[in-house]
């Protein structure tokens, strides 16, 4: 029996949007007109670094599963020191920690999206608290039919419970539903829960070349980007 997709479950960061460029940028509006001089790209890049270990504290038991904003907060008092802005206010962290709800879109995203939500169920199933991606979806256009994921399923992927309490919150077996995302662990946990796979390539999301610009993995579908996956799709 053919199996039909019905829902396309989608990775947030990195995938859908640029958290690197974004970051710097807002780090660079917040900080700079406190005089601080900081190689923003290179700060991005320690603060997204901090992130799976963070992650992995949760998943492993050692403390409660709290919310991303609370895991990218504990990480960013741990990384100003290093970039010699250790002595930044209490005001400008709480406004650099919401930098993560205003990332912007990769440009062939929102219209995408558009042409996928006439055929299928969209929803994320990302690692972001959902007021994190309720703000991203209403700055970049995101109509989703639902926010699933980490805070959904009180865990972080790659558990298997993120993906498949997903696909129950449609009633669709895991085989109906596809998990989208540009990299590779991701999908290979999508897969392990009977989830189908396509890998969103984005060659350039941590730096020149220093993304996937291809999947690792086999996947069911490879796509250059969000607009090629719609086309493969037929939407």
């Amino acid at each position: 029996m053919t199996v039909v997709v019905k829902a396309l479950f989608f990775d947030v960061f990195g995938t859908l949007v640029d958290w690197r460029g974004s970051i710097a940028r807002e780090a660079r509006a917040v900080l700079e007109p406190r005089g601080y001089a900081i190689d923003w790209l290179a700060f991005a890049d320690a603060w997204r670094g901090e992130y799976q270990g963070a992650m992995e504290e949760v998943r492993a038991g050692r403390i409660p599963f709290c919310k991303l904003d609370v895991l990218h907060r504990r990480n960013l008092d741990r990384i100003l020191p290093s970039f010699d802005a250790g002595d930044a206010g209490e005001e400008d962290r709480r406004n650099l920690n919401m930098a993560w709800h205003r990332l912007d879109a990769w440009p062939d995203v929102p219209p995408a999206l558009v042409r996928l939500k006439r055929k299928y169920l969209l929803a994320p199933v990302s690692n972001g608290n959902i007021s994190l991606i309720a703000d991203l979806a209403r700055r970049n256009g995101f109509a989703w039919d639902a926010i699933l994921g980490a805070e959904f399923s009180g865990d972080y992927k790659p558990k298997p419970a993120v993906y498949l309490d997903a696909a129950g919150a449609f009633d669709l077996a895991p085989e109906c539903c596809l998990m989208v995302a540009a990299h590779s662990d991701d999908l290979v946990a999508a897969a392990a829960a009977g989830l189908r796979t396509a890998h969103v390539a984005r060659p350039d999301e941590k730096g020149k070349g220093r993304g996937e610009a291809a999947p690792s993995i086999g996947v069911d579908f490879a796509a250059r980007d969000l607009g090629d996956l719609a086309e493969k799709l037929a939407a």
